[in-house]
């Protein structure tokens, strides 16, 4: 895959098939709408090709918003070469760039900057400055240049409508339920394994603590239902996010314990995936206590993952 940081020069690729977007997270209608992009492409000879923004327009029009994201950006660049992008164009966004028109947009950018031959993006789409164009817009002035303009209809309907905003309400309620059927996989957090306390083992249960990825949406303290990803195999786990407020406020952190595994981790990179929220953190009068209800959050733990065929 190419990517391009600025409007690529000359030479253009050949027919650009391009959709427009932040992709934050690679939903489901992120999906249906690349694999679109990309059927599109191979049918007219054409390059699927996707345009996108660093940094994001919110950070820039909104700079007090604590905007949070649903994957980093080494994640979207290795999910876009995976489903078959062949060309990724960032822009900077800056406050300039905001003020371009819809007309300023579509001839400086689509038409002069990428040739764009063929557009896809949802019905909902809306561009240039303040928002002012939206869809019929974007048909009206593709038309005069030669841009064949595609609107899809919101996957899943209009009800239902899959977007990254909806994602990250749910995550940080704890409804990972919820946002595994709109992401069509299971959320996840990925970093280093850090040394802690080491208090995990005098109750029975040893951990692996990861430092909460900053600027990442992060679901709520307490137990979850994981799958841990290390080295290419899979592990069941089950997890914690919180501050250890039975020994103390300590740094909030995640800390995974694998199930059936004696791995020791440090230093390693984990993927960890959230399958289920379990409960909320807790304050416990001893240390025994604790030890008896992680013992029951495992076997509900296992309880769940067995009826997910794990």
């Amino acid at each position: 895959m190419k990517v391009s940081r600025g409007l690529p020069t000359i030479p253009l690729p050949p027919h650009p098939v391009l959709t427009i977007g932040n992709f934050d997270g690679q939903h489901l209608g992120h999906r249906y709408l690349l694999s679109t992009v990309i059927n599109c492409a191979r049918e007219s000879g054409g390059t699927p090709m996707v345009l996108t923004f660093d940094p994001h327009p919110v950070q820039v029009l909104n700079p007090k918003v604590d905007f949070q994201f649903l994957t980093s950006p080494e994640e979207k660049l290795t999910w876009f070469e995976s489903v078959g992008v062949e060309h990724l164009v960032i822009l900077e966004f800056t406050k300039a760039f905001a003020a371009l028109s819809p007309e300023e947009f579509v001839q400086s950018i689509l038409h002069e900057g990428l040739g764009v031959r063929d557009l896809f993006v949802g019905e909902h789409f809306v561009f240039g400055k303040g928002r002012a164009g939206n869809t019929a817009t974007l048909t009206r002035l593709g038309k005069a240049i030669n841009i064949q303009v595609h609107l899809l209809k919101p996957l899943g309907g209009e009800d239902r409508v899959m977007s990254s905003t909806r994602i990250r309400n749910m995550i940080q309620l704890g409804e990972m339920d919820a946002a595994r059927e709109c992401l069509g996989r299971a959320y996840s957090l990925q970093g280093a394994v850090v040394e802690g306390a080491q208090r995990g083992e005098a109750l029975g249960c040893r951990t692996a603590n990861l430092q909460l990825p900053p600027g990442r949406v992060i679901p709520p303290d307490g137990v979850y239902v994981t799958r841990v990803m290390w080295k290419g195999e899979a592990f069941n786990s089950i997890s914690y996010i919180g501050t250890r407020p039975t020994f103390g406020p300590g740094e909030r952190l995640l800390e995974v314990h694998l199930l059936d595994e004696a791995c020791v981790l440090y230093g390693e990179n984990i993927q960890v995936s959230f399958l289920k929220y379990l409960r909320g953190d807790e304050v416990f009068e001893t240390s025994e206590a604790l030890a008896a209800r992680i013992a029951l959050d495992i076997d509900l733990a296992r309880e769940v993952l067995g009826k997910e065929g794990a």
